[in-house]
């Protein structure tokens, strides 16, 4: 027989439930907030002895009128709040299954696509999904095994709400930490979200592609047109972290790629020049720019990358002369539609410059001595003391240091091998002495 406390805890219940069903849209709002104000933050045990051990009587009713509503958006994220409750309480992993049984992860994910639905709402979907991912490799699969990534990577490209997009970027990460069978996914739906139009998610997406190239290992091949693609923003900050996955991968197998696109943005073409122009640029309300903007960005990006991996890797420098860094250098310090790329070219090449004696002297020949004498005495500056008859001298340089590299590289290999050898004639005489005290007896 069940005790009278027994008894008064279960009558509790079922008037609960019965308020619950009978309530129209108006009453249930209220009694989601009242459950919020009461629950939040409570263990699995707590829930129980709050509702008579019969919890899952609730996580029932409140996933079944999920799946009614959510394309309506009632009171949908209060709905979520409530249910994430159930998903967080600790010692109860029950409450996950129950809604897992019902198609919740499906739900969670078809939200993320509705376009009548807000960010916020959204937000709170996602905070469910990272509820059921943190709980295990087999709930990572789950989400993954039902088109997941590309939800939440969709829905990343299109949020307007900077903490909708972190939440989404720790889902993601979670996601491609211990879920070996999945990882490659989640790695290229983070490459396909670098083209995006949303410098926040953009930025997060390059973030989190770091982690995930690091456990994934292999680099995907279209990893090299989308990074650079990257340069042409207008936000530092996407364009340090494209940098700083620039680095990252100047070590893996797609190094020579790399470096060649870097050194082509230089010089771009005049197709590349002609087919981007953003809608913003012809708005007759916004102050009218070079419709070539992005591409010189990208130009001016590309210089400071090279300038950056140069001076980090003698071994990089030597092998950015060979793909004719130099030229496309001095192109760039002529493009007068782009100060800021004169500027970061001029600082590479003056690297360039000071480090190889042949391509200063090579650099002095192309530049003629008074603009060489400007260019050495303020590389920063030069582009505010050129003309335009110099600015013409640069963009049609033709310098070639190729044939010059060959021969330093045989005079150093040469003069490499001279010491060696001298070195290994003291290490010979040193040998000789020490057998020589050998053969003497001691006394």
């Amino acid at each position: 027989m069940t005790s009278i406390k027994e008894q008064a805890a279960i009558s509790r219940l079922l008037s609960f439930l019965q308020e619950w069903d009978k309530a129209g849209s108006v009453g249930r709002k209220n009694i989601l907030e009242r459950f919020i104000k009461l629950n939040s933050g409570k263990t699995g045990p707590e829930l129980e002895q709050e509702f008579s051990q019969g919890a899952s009587l609730f996580l029932m009713r409140l996933t079944t009128w999920l799946r009614l509503t959510y394309m309506n958006g009632t009171c949908l994220e209060k709905l979520l709040k409530s249910i994430g409750i159930f998903l967080s309480a600790v010692s109860c992993n029950r409450y996950l299954v129950e809604f897992l049984e019902v198609g919740g992860a499906l739900t969670l994910l078809e939200i993320l696509g509705l376009e009548q639905i807000n960010d916020v709402e959204k937000k709170e979907a996602i905070l469910l999904l990272k509820m059921i991912v943190s709980c295990g490799r087999k709930y990572k699969e789950l989400i993954c095994e039902s088109y997941g990534v590309r939800s939440i990577a969709e829905f990343m490209a299109k949020s307007k709400s900077e903490e909708a997009l972190e939440e989404v970027q720790s889902l993601l990460d979670s996601l491609v930490h211990g879920n070996p069978k999945y990882q490659h996914q989640v790695y290229k739906g983070l490459i396909a979200l670098m083209p995006c139009n949303s410098p926040k998610a953009q930025q997060l997406a390059l973030q989190t592609l770091r982690v995930a190239q690091s456990i994934v290992g292999q680099v995907h091949p279209t990893i090299v047109e989308f990074l650079l693609g990257t340069l042409r923003t207008m936000h530092l900050e996407v364009q340090y972290e494209a940098i700083e996955l620039i680095k990252d991968l100047i070590n893996t197998e797609i190094r020579t790629n790399l470096l060649q696109g870097l050194v082509d943005l230089l010089k771009p073409s005049a197709k590349d020049i002609s087919k981007f122009q953003p809608k913003i640029l012809e708005d007759p309300s916004v102050f009218q720019v070079s419709a070539h903007l992005p591409v010189f960005l990208q130009q001016a990006a590309a210089a400071k990358a090279i300038g950056i991996l140069a001076r980090g890797s003698m071994a990089i420098a030597e092998e950015l002369l060979h793909m004719r860094v130099i030229n496309n250098l001095i192109y760039a310090m002529g493009n007068q539609d782009h100060s800021n790329g004169q500027r970061l070219a001029s600082l590479t090449l003056e690297y360039f410059v000071q480090t190889f004696p042949v391509v200063e002297e090579h650099v002095h020949k192309a530049l003629g001595d008074t603009l060489f004498n400007l260019f050495m005495s303020n590389a920063e500056e030069l582009y505010i003391n050129m003309d335009s008859i110099q600015a013409d001298i640069l963009v049609s340089n033709k310098i070639d240091i190729s044939n010059a590299l060959g021969v330093i590289t045989s005079k150093f290999s040469l003069s490499m091998w001279n010491e060696w050898e001298d070195f290994k004639s003291d290490d010979e005489i040193d040998e000789e002495g020490e057998t020589a005290k050998k053969d003497v007896p001691q006394v």
